[in-house]
């Protein structure tokens, strides 16, 4: 069931899309994202990444465009590494969209360049994994340039990797004309759109390791949100900051000071600021620790938090109740670990709940959803995790600005 509040988002992107390109007939260099985990055999386990760009490719199908899909997997560093091969990428592609996908043994050189001359439209090709060259991850020119040959338009559909300046997000779009696929598109347009005008009351929930992380995210929400809720490791240098004892749980020392500075610059603009009010600690972080619950102010040395704990849990969802936008990047605990879950999967189910406008990003909140199964209930879940997390920053990314403008 869907609950969360359906809301059209206003675009803001001001490079062109690819419904701006005339690409019937034309051949069609789509950059994708699909770094898929893989089992030990080679076997897909999650395709929510090929899926996500589905719209796009489907529409240069029925645009009767010559379809070049490329990507990376995985870190081969520069070298042919046969574990990080996109041949099971194209068969699980092909069953998607039931079409024939033809599938190379390479991404650029004369064998591939015949192979796309010989193409109709209609037709679709996948490139082998991009980062077998070493020119990708240098944004080496001769390689960017040995990519635009091969198409008249170039797509960037790969938002998880628009932060990178690499030969097939920034590179190639010297040569050719460049513009977001559809899912590009629609990341920028929530990520940003929604950060910068909100419907209000405006909640961000932040979690995750640690407080250097996510400073710049804060700084740039600060005069945006309505409310802070802070979980995961980072709340507790916060916590120690204010004076708590904190046993063993994650502290970064160096930034004791800037939490303070942080806190009270987000209470002096009268916006409302959460940490965990108990938890639950073990002595290491296995399956099968021990654990108790505590007061954050009651942990014993020796001790760590891994969890938030129920107090905490009904603090934060009271805190959500009241919400039009909810912002999560960031697990309330180590989240892995099945008895240290249940915090982040109460909070992920507040977040489904709640009748607002509900964003997911970044630091493997979209597992989070997804173990705790309410992803169908969230409005919005970001398929990059640190282009996201950049974009939260309010910095600009290198594949989003290489677009060519409206």
């Amino acid at each position: 069931m869907q609950h969360g509040l359906s809301v059209p988002i206003k675009g803001v992107l001001n490079k062109l899309s690819i419904k701006d390109l005339d690409i019937k007939g034309k051949r069609v260099f789509i950059r994708v994202d699909f770094n898929v985990p893989l089992d030990e055999n080679l076997n897909i386990t999650d395709d929510r990444r090929i899926r996500s760009s589905l719209p796009t490719i489907n529409y240069a199908i029925d645009e009767g465009s010559r379809i070049i899909i490329a990507s990376h997997l995985g870190r081969p560093k520069g070298r042919i590494d046969k574990r990080y091969t996109l041949a099971s990428v194209s068969r699980r592609l092909q069953r998607l969209i039931k079409k024939e996908v033809t599938f190379l043994p390479d991404c650029v050189g004369p064998e591939v360049e015949a192979a796309v001359g010989r193409m109709s439209d209609g037709d679709i090709i996948l490139l082998e994994n991009l980062r077998f060259h070493a020119g990708e991850e240098e944004n080496d020119e001769e390689f960017s340039r040995a990519l635009a040959r091969l198409a008249d338009y170039y797509v960037n559909d790969a938002f998880g990797t628009a932060h990178r300046r690499h030969a097939s997000i920034v590179g190639i779009t010297k040569f050719l004309p460049s513009a977001a696929g559809f899912l590009l598109q629609k990341e920028i347009d929530y990520l940003q759109g929604v950060v910068n005008h909100p419907i209000r009351p405006f909640v961000a929930i932040l979690g995750g390791a640690k407080v250097s992380g996510k400073i710049d995210v804060i700084r740039n929400l600060e005069d945006k949100v309505d409310k802070v809720i802070v979980g995961g490791g980072m709340a507790y240098t916060f916590l120690k900051a204010m004076g708590y004892n904190v046993g063993d749980s994650l502290v970064e020392d160096d930034m004791l000071d800037l939490a303070n500075e942080i806190r009270e610059a987000v209470a002096s603009r009268g916006i409302k600021f959460y940490l965990p009010v108990d938890c639950v600690i073990a002595q290491s972080i296995e399956p099968g620790a021990e654990t108790k619950l505590v007061t954050t102010q009651e942990i014993p040395h020796g001790w760590k938090a891994v969890d938030i704990g129920p107090a905490s849990v009904k603090l934060f969802s009271e805190a959500l109740e009241s919400a039009k936008t909810i912002l999560w990047n960031g697990p309330m605990g180590v989240f892995e670990v099945d008895a240290f879950s249940r915090g982040t999967f109460a909070i992920a189910h507040a977040v489904a709940d709640a009748y607002a406008l509900t964003i997911v990003g970044g630091g493997d909140t979209d597992l989070a959803v997804s173990r705790a199964g309410v992803s169908e209930s969230i409005s919005f879940i970001s398929a990059g995790g640190g282009a996201a997390l950049e974009l939260l920053e309010g910095r600009e990314l290198p594949g989003l600005m290489a677009l060519t403008d409206k």
